[in-house]
């Protein structure tokens, strides 16, 4: 009779503690916002929409330089906001070191748009391939579960962000015909590489999770 008591009073114990636990696994683990919530989120999306819409000259150079352009439009912007509202010192020189040098390359991209008209033969398949890789970086980011801190959120963003660029850089490599391009291309690989392991490192130290 007794043991018949016993039983249940301990499945009952066992529940009792296996539900306290689980609120305290939830009050530590990962806290989430809705997308729309992230400024960094917003800017984005609406320049996605500006790449997609962005006039084809199926030249490659003139292409990835007008497509960069705007890349590193979004990436600045982030950055700024950033500095506006990040707690991390780390990440707040992560991301003036990113204004200073895409503003610097928007320059010179624009210096060689001026320089040089669109010319044949048409390489239609440039500009597949860097939609492609503009798609999948939505993609990834949609994909990322922000945290509203916006020293995390900012550096996830600029991960996928960034791989987009180097992707891109290694399509103009192969596709480019211009050494002033096929050079600003390598020098974003080079940096934008760099910059991911370091945000990645970030990230690893201040996980939520």
């Amino acid at each position: 009779m007794l043991r018949s008591l016993r039983l249940p009073l301990l499945a009952s114990l066992f529940a009792f503690g296996a539900l306290t636990s689980c609120k305290k696994d939830d009050a530590d683990g990962l806290m989430v916002i809705a997308h729309d919530d992230s400024v960094y989120m917003r800017n984005m999306h609406e320049a996605m929409t500006m790449m997609e819409a962005m006039p084809k000259t199926q030249d490659p150079d003139n292409d990835y330089s007008s497509m960069m352009i705007m890349h590193h439009q979004v990436a600045i912007k982030n950055s700024q906001e950033e500095l506006k509202s990040g707690k991390s010192a780390e990440m707040k020189a992560m991301a003036q070191s990113i204004i200073d040098k895409q503003q610097a390359e928007i320059a010179q991209f624009n210096a060689f748009l001026s320089s040089h008209p669109a010319h044949a033969p048409a390489v239609p398949d440039f500009n597949t391939l860097q939609m492609m890789n503009m798609m999948q970086m939505m993609k990834a980011v949609d994909l990322r579960p922000l945290t509203g801190d916006p020293d995390f959120d900012f550096a996830q963003l600029m991960i996928d962000h960034h791989q987009a660029a180097v992707e891109n850089s290694d399509a103009l490599l192969k596709y480019g015909r211009e050494n002033t391009t096929k050079a600003l291309a390598q020098q974003i690989i080079t940096d934008q590489k760099m910059e991911i392991k370091m945000l990645q490192d970030f990230l690893l130290a201040n996980k939520k999770y």
